[in-house]
């Protein structure tokens, strides 16, 4: 008899990295696992239309629970009222949850509760800085988990750090298995160079969305003015994230960079972003390592990082959000060492399969 796996995202990044753990149990595993899919709608996104699902050959979720906005609290426990009641329907044999979003949590707690075994894919990552939800979320979700997939050696090491040791497991990063496949895919499916007529190796992607950035009137400041600086001598492209934009407007800054920013970007039309791009400017963790996967220097606006292997290796350098210190590093970035591979060799996915037959059947 297969098992059943509740598998809880929340977010576009989420879909994609469950996509790929989808796909090795339909192509490998069909007959042993048997995949429920609950979307918690905690990212409204208008790109995550059936048009979506059917391009990434993403299953279309089973359960969309449309629980966005509001607090943090109030958002995880809305969540965790809902996937409760879906868990005791479906009577799951592993709650299967992806990164550090209030989604994950409320997924992981609710396993928790009812007493079936968490999966935590991108266990172990750490920041170390309290002030970020996403960390708060990812130790806990980390500490209620029962297996535990980690994506490098230094999440490994974390979790032995804070005595979790059993069931701990190096996969290597799903995500990599995402860019290999859709990367291929993205080259017949997206026309984003020439209808922006930009050309290869010959502009700055940037990405702007997290909170500690965007929120802070000082720190958007200074953004904007290396951007604007920048912009003067190789063009600036930044695909604006909703939050983003109404931050920007909020300070009356939007219409300094008008002429850089674009509406948001299907994820194929990103791949090919990324991978043309000269230089990647983002404060997004997931930015950071496709920069890596593709090979593109890139400049983060954080003062930490989860992904330690970017910067180990050259390929990523951290700068806080200071006009000066962020167009320096742009100017002197440059490609980091060759012969890397930290994030595994694209074949998470299927690991994360087997393990859960194995550990569970």
């Amino acid at each position: 008899m297969a098992l059943k796996i509740a598998t809880v995202v929340g977010a576009r990044p989420q879909f994609i990295k469950a996509a790929t753990v989808s796909r090795a149990i339909g192509n490998h595993f069909s007959d042993q696992l048997n995949e429920v899919l609950i979307h918690t709608g905690q990212h409204f996104d208008k790109n995550m239309s059936d048009v979506f699902f059917e391009e990434m050959m993403i299953p279309a979720p089973q359960y969309n629970l449309a629980i966005s906005g509001g607090e943090h609290g109030q958002m995880t426990g809305q969540m965790m009222v809902e996937i409760e009641k879906i868990l005791l329907s479906e009577n799951p044999d592993c709650v299967l949850v992806y990164g550090d979003t209030n989604s994950t949590l409320a997924g992981a707690l609710c396993a928790a509760k009812q007493h079936i075994p968490v999966a935590h894919v991108e266990a172990g990552l750490r920041s170390f800085n309290k002030k970020m939800p996403e960390e708060i979320n990812r130790v806990l979700t980390d500490h209620i988990s029962d297996i535990l997939f980690c994506p490098t050696e230094h999440s490994v090491q974390n979790l032995r750090n804070e005595n979790i040791t059993k069931h701990v497991y190096n996969i290597g990063d799903v995500m990599f298995d995402a860019a290999l496949f859709y990367a291929e895919q993205g080259q017949s499916k997206s026309n984003i160079l020439s209808s922006l007529s930009l050309e290869q190796k010959n502009f700055i992607l940037v990405t702007l969305h997290r909170a500690e950035n965007t929120d802070d009137i000082e720190r958007m400041k200074q953004v904007v003015a290396a951007l604007e600086t920048i912009n003067q001598d190789v063009q600036v492209v930044l695909p604006l994230h909703p939050r983003t934009k109404k931050m920007l407007e909020k300070y009356d800054l939007l219409q300094k960079i008008s002429n850089i920013t674009i509406d948001p970007v299907s994820y194929f039309d990103m791949i090919i972003l990324e991978k043309s791009a000269k230089l990647i400017l983002t404060d997004s963790g997931g930015v950071q390592k496709e920069a890596f996967f593709h090979k593109v220097p890139c400049v983060t606006i954080r003062d930490e990082t989860e992904w330690l292997e970017t910067t180990q290796t050259g390929w990523n350098v951290l700068v806080p959000a200071q006009k000066e210190e962020i167009i320096s590093a742009v100017k002197s970035a440059k490609p980091g060492q060759e012969g890397h591979a930290p994030y595994g060799d694209g074949a998470a996915s299927n690991i994360i399969a087997e393990k859960v037959i194995e550990i569970l059947g």
